[in-house]
């Protein structure tokens, strides 16, 4: 359940009319992981386990699916719990603020999480190995916006909802998503390729979301090389996709964009 009617009156052009309106809903989620509670996640109550999957690769905890032995959700708490392979010393994200271990619809990653994923990183010896050598048309990336928005229809629906997908270089898309939170979004796409086993390093990330410092991290450490919105880039996605070589894209709708990062991937 994510979504439900309300009764609304809505003001246009001076008349006032009662109408039946289309809304989210927000939904706290608890992720267990190795019967520890690691992180409260507020979100679209579907994907879950896509979600669940993305967020723990982002921050480091997993780098393949089949690190996570045992995935089970119940709904009627509001849990997931993950049983992993191997035991993992979690104590420095158990150390945590209990309000830090809370990501809500709005501003990303706390910073706890982000540093993470930073840390996780410095570990990673060849992710400044992005490859370079393959160029994509601009027409690829309009066409992937555009399959991206018709495969996310919920903000068509109610205005309230972000949108993610990944396709591969010819533009094909293999995973499509969609939160309240943009990061939220990114994590499921993300979780779907881990399921399905594709790799990262040859695809294209599509978001409807600013593409901010939290948004391009998780790009980052998929090593996915180009990355894309309909919004608009923030400075520390841009400082971030230009130390890591990916090619950062805003504003990507009709026939325009702006490639604020490593444009030699993009043709016209």
């Amino acid at each position: 359940m994510y979504q439900r009617k309300v009764n609304i009156t809505k003001i246009h052009k001076g008349v006032i009319k009662e109408e039946i309106d289309l809304v989210l809903i927000e939904s706290p989620i608890d992720i267990v992981v190795n019967s520890e509670p690691l992180v409260n996640i507020i979100c679209l109550n579907k994907d879950l386990k896509e979600l669940t999957a993305g967020f723990l690769f982002s921050i480091g905890i997993i780098n393949t699916i089949d690190d996570i032995s045992k995935i089970k959700i119940d709904q009627v708490e509001g849990k997931v719990y993950v049983e992993l392979e191997k035991s993992l010393d979690l104590s420095k994200i158990l150390e945590m603020n209990p309000v830090s271990r809370v990501i809500d619809t709005t501003c990303g990653i706390p910073s706890p999480w982000r540093n993470l994923i930073k840390e996780k990183l410095i570990e990673t010896d060849d992710i400044l190995n992005l490859n370079t050598q393959f160029v994509v048309s601009s027409d690829i990336i309009f066409s992937a916006m555009i399959k991206m928005q018709k495969e996310t229809p919920l903000f068509k629906e109610t205005g309230g909802c972000h949108g993610a997908a990944i396709f591969d270089l010819e533009g094909n898309l293999i995973a499509a998503s969609e939160d309240i939170g943009r990061h939220n979004a990114i994590d499921k796409v993300i979780g779907t390729l881990l399921f399905k086993k594709e790799s990262f390093n040859n695809k294209i990330l599509t978001s409807t979301g600013r593409l901010t410092g939290d948004s391009v991290l998780k790009a980052v450490r998929a090593q996915i090389p180009i990355v894309a919105s309909l919004s608009a880039a923030i400075e520390s996605g841009i400082r971030l996709a230009s130390s890591y070589g990916i090619t950062l894209i805003g504003f990507a709708r009709g026939k325009r964009m702006n490639v604020y990062t490593n444009p030699k991937r993009i043709k016209i």
